[in-house]
């Protein structure tokens, strides 16, 4: 096996086949190493993320080279039967590729039952590998931008079955109504590493199954002590929930999102006297406002920009960041457009009162997990508080929030696949400048730069786990460096990643902004372990 760092914090451990990883897997999860974090197997890999305060880099590889592959996880055995209906409009193009016709291929495709290797990707997203021998095609030269929810696909010698509509390079060959997710099931995830799964030509069945409708479980109504409540009067361009995150949940092929900026989102927790993980506010740029209802102390920290509180008598005058405000019934809070960096993070002392789902009140977007983003005229209730909360701990505002105006340096660490690059590519990351295109969102950051960079390796890479601020670059050459609601698994080759300590920084940087990287001492290609 093979070692290779990604970040600081995460080590991408190389096998030979599937069966290895998954025996690793096995072991790891009954034996478990003090100060992992989180393991997210594919197709020959593992990515394993850990605290380097508890375990180092080099402690793990060779504690983990210790283990035999042999191992295999104990399951309830479970067999899951799907019908199809191969309709997918790209079964005449694979049965070309395999030189068969559509009928044999629909044939092969129901005749062997598969296994759940790993999930992936998306919420309730599982790779099946195990099916006829034959059915090994590539994937899209180029994605599509949507594909639709219950899509059976082909990818390499894996199928598998797209929860929600997403972009994605899988090859369609069929649909299915059964849902792979739904948040109203004990586990949300139809499908789990290990399960027995058989695909029916739905055609063939004699009576039509009855089409089992996705149900999205809404959050339970909060309970409110206190009475207080904050009236949303503006929502400006994006409030959303967040929190420390969605930890522990890569089984279910759930990442953990949480904030972009998690030092802000502490800070402003403890300036109001809360836990430092307890769900904010999350404001994208300006334009947020609300009214109080009731008496609450309020924090903002994160993004450098003008704040406005106006008494209900008029008055008006501007509120300090990073300090504890005393709000009055009736005062109205209103967020300007920042200076520097993007987002804000609004705490009340007691927390406010939202359900989380699956342990979090983190809303990632790309997995649709997590409460709905805040709109105009919502009300959100805040919770009593027990007398004795601190509240005004110093905090120190960030003093390096990026600008449109000032080239945003991040350091990174190099690798896991900086080898499928030219030296030159390698050379063009670190020297020239990338702008950061409209494109980005809590996704990832989309950069544009003037030459893109080229693969010296042009193989196709077996899905593999992907890192918050890992820098995947896909066809296009431009890199797309990831974020909080990153998908737990890619298909492009990880050329670098931002350094954890610049991680928060990252999820400042504004559209238009241009960013250069900067290779940390001693990175210098994939380092091997």
């Amino acid at each position: 096996m093979r070692f290779l760092r990604v970040n600081l914090n995460a080590v991408l451990v190389e096998l030979d086949d599937l069966a290895q990883t998954l025996a690793l897997l096995a072991s790891l999860r009954a034996e478990p190493l003090a100060g992992i974090d989180e393991l997210v197997p594919a197709a020959r890999t593992i990515l394993i993320t850990f605290r380097p305060a508890v375990l180092s880099a080099a402690a793990l590889a060779h504690a983990v080279r210790q283990r035999k592959l042999d191992a295999r996880e104990t399951r309830i055995d479970k067999r899951i039967e799907i019908p199809v209906r191969y309709d997918g409009e790209d079964i005449a193009e694979v049965a070309g590729l395999l030189d068969i016709t559509p009928d044999e291929l629909v044939r092969r495709h129901t005749g062997s039952d598969y296994t759940v290797a790993f999930t992936g990707f998306a919420p309730g997203f599982a790779y099946l590998s195990g099916g006829h021998p034959s059915l090994n095609v590539p994937r899209r030269a180029v994605p599509r931008t949507r594909i639709p929810a219950g899509a059976v696909g082909l990818a390499g010698s894996f199928s598998g079955v797209y929860p929600q509509a997403s972009p994605g390079g899988w090859q369609i060959i069929g649909v299915t109504d059964t849902p792979m997710w739904d948040l109203s099931r004990e586990t949300p995830a139809l499908l789990q590493p290990g399960d027995a799964v058989r695909f029916v030509d739905a055609s063939s069945l004699k009576v039509a199954l009855p089409v089992i409708a996705q149900v999205v479980a809404a959050p339970a109504p909060a309970t409110v002590e206190g009475g207080s409540a904050f009236e949303v009067r503006a929502a400006g361009l994006q409030a959303l929930w967040q929190d420390g995150g969605r930890h522990g949940q890569a089984r279910q092929g759930v990442s953990a999102s949480g904030a972009m900026d998690q030092r802000s989102l502490q800070a402003a927790n403890r300036l109001v006297g809360n836990a430092s993980d307890v769900a904010c506010l999350e404001l994208a740029y300006g334009g947020f406002q609300f009214v109080c209802r009731g008496n609450a102390v309020i924090a903002v920290t994160g993004a450098d920009g003008p704040l406005t509180l106006t008494r209900a008598d008029g008055a008006q005058w501007p509120l300090p960041r990073y300090q504890p405000v005393a709000l009055a019934d009736g005062d109205t809070v209103t967020f300007g457009e920042p200076a520097a960096g993007i987002r804000s993070y609004l705490a009340v002392r007691g927390g406010f009162a939202v359900a989380p789902v699956l342990g979090s009140c983190a809303t990632d977007t790309l997995a649709r997990i997590g409460p709905p983003a805040v709109a105009a005229g919502d009300v959100l209730p805040v919770r009593s508080v027990a007398t004795g909360a601190v509240v005004g701990v110093n905090e120190v505002p960030s003093i390096d929030l990026p600008t449109v105006q000032e080239e945003v340096v991040l350091d990174i660490v190099l690798g896991p696949r900086t080898d499928w690059f030219t030296a030159d590519a390698v050379e063009r990351l670190c020297s020239q400048p990338w702008v950061v295109t409209p494109q980005s969102n809590r996704v990832g950051i989309r950069l544009n730069g003037e030459a893109p960079l080229v693969r010296a390796n042009t193989a196709e890479l077996p899905s593999e786990g992907t890192a918050r601020g890992s820098i995947q670059v896909p066809p296009s050459g431009q890199p797309v460096l990831f974020l909080a609601d990153h998908p737990l698994t890619g298909g492009y080759p990880v050329i670098a990643s931002v350094a954890t300590h610049h991680l928060d920084r990252a999820g400042q940087i504004p559209v238009n902004a241009r960013v250069r990287f900067q290779p940390m001492a001693g990175s210098h290609g994939a380092i091997e372990l």
